[in-house]
């Protein structure tokens, strides 16, 4: 079983325009809502390819049974630390030339009570999972080493895997052993302070994951493709040439197929092409949906990778 620990989930509004016009009047063409969190849709994915997934984090009383009616149609198991108020909504306004600006609220503040509640929980929950996925944002009130917090208190048996910003990577990997992280380029700039041009760089850049003690870097390089190493054997896989409606998902995606991968054993190359099959089935969808699983298979077909 995988699971994955969610600590600000959010209600994403998508607005599509013909253009974003600043300062000016903007008519909406099509607009969508869906209950996400970057942790939610990797349990979201992990589903949609055929395992098992629990899903647990802080959950806004207000709309908790909303999202977990949500969940539970897509077959997520859900057990969530409920906390009083509302789930922020984050504005995805996305353009016909595919721009998406993103507007993000803050929400609500989570009490210390509540941490040390999702610190158990996640802990408890884990006894039964090989894989634990934290990623996203924390919430108002929750000081920068939460991470840390959760993660050292997971068994040692669980591979745990990080896609967040490089305060909340550090505090992971300060706290335990990190079986993975996604960066994109940015994060990967961001974490290492290499330049990346070229796949090369992007191995350079990896190293200052390696020298903390990360298994796996996954790097995400968007339209390109992403590369995966282990700091021995490294890896590359092109993205297929599909037409993209959002971007909105894609980077959780290749998480949940990546974990997937890894929890069925399956070799490197297999865990790359995978993860960018589900990257790239995502972009396909409109809004903030994620990829299905014909659509992520069709393209799993034409991808290669090659060893850098």
């Amino acid at each position: 079983m995988i699971l994955t620990i969610c600590p600000n989930p959010s209600i994403d509004c998508t607005i599509e325009l013909e253009s974003l016009n600043v300062g000016m009047l903007n008519r909406i063409q099509g607009k969508v809502e869906t209950y996400a969190g970057k942790a939610l849709n990797v349990a979201i994915g992990v589903s949609r390819l055929g395992e098992k997934c629990t899903a647990t984090g802080f959950m806004f009383a207000n709309q908790q049974r909303t999202f977990e009616h949500f969940l539970n149609n897509e077959g997520v198991r859900c057990d969530f630390v409920s906390c009083a108020g509302d789930t922020r909504v984050n504005y995805k306004i996305i353009d016909k030339k595919s721009m998406l600006t993103e507007i993000n609220d803050v929400g609500e503040e989570v009490s210390n009570e509540k941490q040390t509640e999702l610190v158990e929980k996640a802990a408890s929950l884990a006894a039964e999972a090989d894989i634990a996925v934290m990623s996203g944002s924390l919430p108002k009130g929750v000081s920068g080493d939460f991470y840390g917090k959760v993660i050292s208190n997971l068994p040692e048996h669980i591979k745990v895997v990080v896609d967040a910003e490089k305060a909340n990577v550090l505090s992971a990997i300060n706290a335990r052993e990190v079986f993975m992280v996604k960066p994109n380029i940015k994060e990967l700039e961001n974490f290492s302070g290499v330049k990346v041009r070229k796949l090369t760089d992007v191995l350079a850049a990896s190293k200052a994951y390696f020298e903390k003690g990360v298994k796996y870097v996954l790097a995400s390089l968007g339209t390109e493709g992403a590369v995966l190493t282990d700091g021995k054997d490294s890896f590359y896989c092109k993205s297929a040439s599909v037409a993209v409606n959002s971007t909105v998902g894609a980077g959780d995606s290749m998480v949940a197929a990546a974990c997937v991968g890894v929890y069925n054993g399956v070799p490197m190359r297999e865990i790359l092409k995978e993860a960018v099959a589900a990257g790239t089935a995502a972009v396909t969808t409109s809004g903030t949906d994620l990829f299905y699983k014909d659509k992520y298979k069709e393209i799993y077909s034409r991808l290669q990778t090659e060893r850098i």
